[in-house]
């Protein structure tokens, strides 16, 4: 912008524009007034020429409804026909009213007036027609009929000659408006142009003014941009917010040039400190989930072996091998895959161990069934997470039930996830319990001496921190005695990735599992 001020007196900028703004505004919305205010006058116009049209058929149709009514009640002599005819009547009457009742020298109107006059007589004719069908005179109502019959093929003709007049006539005028918004839409055209070109104007003027500071301003920032910051001071040549601009861009390249040593440094500090602290995050990640493995409740071995003694004193030594079997075999998975995954497979055999377990002991009171994909079975998971779910099942859903305890598995790859569900017909959950789960707050007290130990809270905080994602696990439940679903998600894209960031703790962390 030159030193000479077109607007004297006024600096900024943001005046400037909102003085020209307001100008193109304020002619825009006078010139989008007028011309909608053509249109609607046309539209109210359009609409009035056929209006007419619609009223003189609406009169025909309620004729006809009359003459209806009056044949239906000659025919049936029905209350219902009685009731419809002297509605239509008043209806009719009324529709009359806006008829001519004047002589006018006017086709049209002459017309109206001879409608009205022959509809009056009319509606007198079908009263008479009517009583006399009520007073079960024969002979006088058809007299009556025939005669309003014919009144009524008058006025139907004389309808249709008004209704033709009326269109030829509408059809000249819709041709007068059709013309007029022609007219209209090229004056529509020649005010867009016209605030085109002034706009335009305004626009040249005024970029002109400011074009030379800002391509200034412009080159300056790119060399910043690019790295430069060996650049001169830019000139302050007006006071306006271009001028606010330049003085705050000199002032930012002095600051950049004095705070760029301070912050290389802060950032090299800050790279060092995130790597010890991702470091130290990762064992602790991993230390947590050692530790959430790690809470097995002795008592539930005690208890199993006691019962699988007591077996063998009533049983035969192949059924109490097969108890024992089975107990070992979960209790040595419990301890060799506490610091390390597990495959699908071995999850499952773990469940199916612990409910046959539960079997011998309690006499064979769970039903258990299971469904699982093909193809599916080395899948890698975190281990210990479906037999917390299914022992909760059992303890908490079935084991005081007075019917057949069931339990179902049903495990399911869907694309990239792999979805298992644990089902029991137990006593269910209320929503207030599913939420106290959820969130940690379920329990207290001492832990159930039946128990592994390990809840479905444990579950929860070892899926949270091995996948690093929350709803994870969600719990369904009818209400009381509708049973409870439990639904486990898995992302399998995660799981290798999972694996890979902790497989050097891990190393470090399975020695004092492994198995002796």
């Amino acid at each position: 912008m030159s030193g000479k001020n077109r607007f004297p007196g006024v600096n900024s900028m943001q005046t400037k524009l909102s003085a020209v703004m307001f100008l193109v505004l304020l002619f825009v919305v006078g010139m989008n007034l007028f011309i909608f205010g053509q249109i609607h006058s046309a539209v109210a116009r359009i609409d009035a020429v056929f209006s007419s049209n619609v009223t003189i058929n609406e009169l025909s149709d309620m004729l006809d409804q009359v003459q209806g009514t009056v044949y239906e009640y000659l025919s049936t002599k029905s209350s219902q026909a009685l009731e419809d005819y002297y509605r239509y009547e008043q209806d009719y009457r009324e529709r009359l009213e806006d008829l001519n009742d004047k002589n006018i020298d006017s086709e049209i109107k002459i017309l109206e007036k001879n409608i009205r006059s022959m509809s009056e007589s009319y509606l007198e004719q079908t009263d008479l027609t009517v009583q006399a069908k009520r007073g079960r005179n024969v002979e006088r109502y058809k007299e009556y009929y025939e005669e309003e019959s014919q009144t009524y093929q008058y006025i139907n003709s004389y309808i249709y000659r008004l209704n033709n007049l009326r269109f030829r006539r509408n059809s000249e005028n819709y041709q007068l408006l059709l013309s007029s918004m022609d007219v209209l839409e090229q004056v529509s055209l020649f005010i867009i142009m016209i605030v085109f070109v002034v706009g335009s104007a305004v626009a040249v003027i005024l970029i002109r003014d400011m074009i030379r500071p800002l391509l200034a301003l412009s080159t300056a920032s790119s060399e910043v941009a690019q790295g430069s910051l060996d650049i001169p001071e830019l000139p302050v040549v007006s006071e306006d917010e271009i001028g606010v601009v330049t003085r705050s861009f000199n002032q930012m390249v002095v600051s950049i040039r004095e705070n760029i040593d301070k912050l290389r440094d802060s950032m090299e500090k800050e790279a060092q400190m995130k790597s010890r602290e991702l470091s130290m995050e990762a064992h602790l990640k991993e230390a947590q989930l050692r530790f959430l493995q790690a809470q097995i409740n002795p008592h539930f071995l005690f208890n199993s072996l006691n019962a699988g003694a007591q077996l063998a004193m009533m049983e035969d030594a192949d059924k109490t091998g097969m108890f024992l079997e089975k107990m070992a075999d979960f209790f040595r998975y419990n301890v060799r895959k506490m610091g390390s995954d597990a495959t699908l497979r071995e999850e499952i055999e773990a469940v199916d161990n612990y409910i046959y377990i539960l079997n011998v002991r309690f006499a064979g009171d769970i039903t258990y069934t299971k469904d699982v994909d093909e193809g599916i079975d080395d899948i890698p998971i975190p281990s210990m997470i479906l037999q917390p779910i299914v022992e909760n099942a059992v303890q908490h859903g079935i084991h005081d039930c007075m019917e057949e305890g069931c339990i179902h598995l049903s495990v399911h790859r869907e694309g990239d996830e792999l979805r298992i569900t644990v089902s029991d017909n137990g006593k269910g959950m209320s929503q207030e319990m599913i939420q106290a789960v959820m969130e940690g707050r379920a329990g207290g007290g001492e832990e159930n001496p039946h128990s592994t130990g390990i809840a479905v809270v444990n579950v929860l905080s070892r899926l949270r921190l091995y996948y690093n994602r929350e709803n994870l696990l969600q719990i369904e439940s009818g209400g009381e005695g509708k049973g409870t679903q439990v639904h486990i998600t898995l992302p399998l894209e995660e799981t290798e990735k999972a694996r890979q960031d902790g497989k050097a703790v891990s190393r470090i962390l399975d020695e004092p599992f492994g198995e002796q």
